[in-house]
């Protein structure tokens, strides 16, 4: 990809944030924020939903109305599991004559590429150690584009002014299909997601460590329009052009 899009850009200015967890499955999506029913149900914890989503042998150690409240709140982009369960692995290094049909999408997420598997193992044998993992991105220092408008506004979207790539073309690639996955199936799920600076354009990366597998945490909505009675926290420089576009002015 010689011009990558602003989208693509986006998608790979990431914050590797890596911290032990538990286990967690392809692209979870919540609908609602758990709230124990009664003062009688234990709490739910961090661990509770990480283990639910995991093995069977996890997900059968958490307490059962726990595990019911909290399987309520799940909406999945890609069915939690295969139809049927077979490793094929699938590749987005090369071009295809055809476009990739929803089942060749959900089988990247249920087998990813073996870079995106390598990366995994990799965080894993150091410990969780983010210089393993800074050790697979391309030396070349990229600018962080002006996106919409934000270095006008004085909007700081990354740590730093500038972002690095990972040396495998594969890891970017699925890192590009990851957010145009979660665009493109959001509305079936209730999640109307866009590929912006006030929306979705950065995830962080987590270890899970009981599994050997890496997670990545999308955020969206990163800065919603101010609005008195629906949103009513100013959230800074990144914020006001989005309440200019809603109302409509320049």
């Amino acid at each position: 990809m010689s011009h990558p899009s602003v989208s693509f850009r986006l998608a790979l200015f990431l914050s590797f944030s890596l911290t032990a967890s538990s286990s967690l499955p392809p692209l979870p999506v919540f609908s609602k924020r758990y709230a124990p029913s009664s003062s009688l149900i234990p709490k739910a914890t961090p661990s509770d939903l990480l283990s639910l989503l995991g093995s069977k042998p996890q997900s059968s150690a958490v307490n059962p109305e726990v595990a019911r409240d909290l399987k309520s709140c799940f909406k999945f982009l890609v069915p939690f599991s295969p139809v049927h369960p077979r490793h094929r692995k699938l590749g987005l290094g090369r071009p295809k004559l055809t476009s990739p049909t929803r089942r060749d999408k959900n089988k990247l997420i249920w087998w990813p590429p073996e870079p995106v598997l390598e990366l995994a193992r990799l965080a894993v044998d150091s410990g969780g150690d983010p210089a393993a993992i800074h050790r697979l991105l391309d030396p070349t220092i990229i600018q962080v584009p002006d996106c919409e408008g934000s270095k006008d506004e004085r909007c700081e979207l990354t740590r730093t002014p500038y972002g690095r790539r990972f040396i495998c073309e594969e890891l970017n690639l699925y890192l590009q299909f990851l957010f145009e996955l979660i665009v493109d199936r959001g509305p079936s799920v209730g999640l109307d997601v866009t590929l912006n600076r006030f929306d979705l354009f950065h995830g962080h990366l987590f270890l899970a460590l009981d599994s050997g597998r890496l997670g990545i945490l999308f955020h969206a909505k990163e800065y919603p329009a101010y609005d008195k009675q629906v949103f009513p926290y100013n959230m800074g420089f990144c914020q006001r052009d989005m309440r200019w576009r809603e109302r409509g002015e320049p």
